[in-house]
């Protein structure tokens, strides 16, 4: 599910606090979300209404913060890790997304934002495990544009293992 099947694509979503209260009350309780296992609420970075709402409506397992390691990333990300530490939720770790980018013709990897090492000092720093690198990769969008997840179209990719990584340690955390 998600906010973007509310409004049309290349609508803007213009609304207030209540509008987004409603939404947001809606996609979480008016749902059929069938028999899940795991719910993962992909939100984007902040500490506003929308967050601090989702902590106190469900029952949260723990949040996962994702980051790229630029450091004006990572001020979001941190206040972020700030927000579910002052409202009690676990935090599961961290998540360095963009973290290197291999060239497909040289094959040279470069680290783009300069820095390879920002969202692990963070979580050295806020003392949160490390959960693992996404790197920069064309296919990841290419696959995520034609609705095939990257672990689903290309299942034996780099790419692939990094998410199933990532996957399984927060399977472990939650105890599946």
């Amino acid at each position: 599910m998600s906010m973007g099947y509310l409004v049309g694509d290349a609508a803007p979503v213009v609304w207030r606090g209540l509008m987004v209260m409603k939404a947001l009350q809606q996609l979480l309780h008016e749902v059929d979300w069938g028999g899940l296992d795991i719910l993962v609420l992909d939100l984007p970075p902040g500490t506003g209404d929308t967050q601090l709402t989702i902590t106190q409506q469900i029952v949260l397992d723990g949040a996962v913060i994702i980051s790229t390691p630029q450091d004006i990333a990572l001020k979001d990300a941190v206040k972020g890790i700030n927000m579910f530490k002052t409202v009690k939720i676990p935090l599961l770790g961290m998540i360095q997304n963009m973290s290197l980018f291999t060239c497909p013709h040289c094959h040279n990897s470069t680290h783009i934002f300069g820095s390879h090492s920002g969202v692990t000092h963070a979580c050295k720093e806020h003392d949160i495990p490390f959960l693992g690198d996404i790197p920069l990769h064309a296919s990841i969008c290419d696959d995520a544009d034609r609705g095939k997840p990257t672990v689903v179209a290309e299942p034996e990719s780099d790419r692939a293992k990094a998410f199933m990584a990532i996957a399984d340690e927060l399977g472990r955390k939650i105890g599946l």
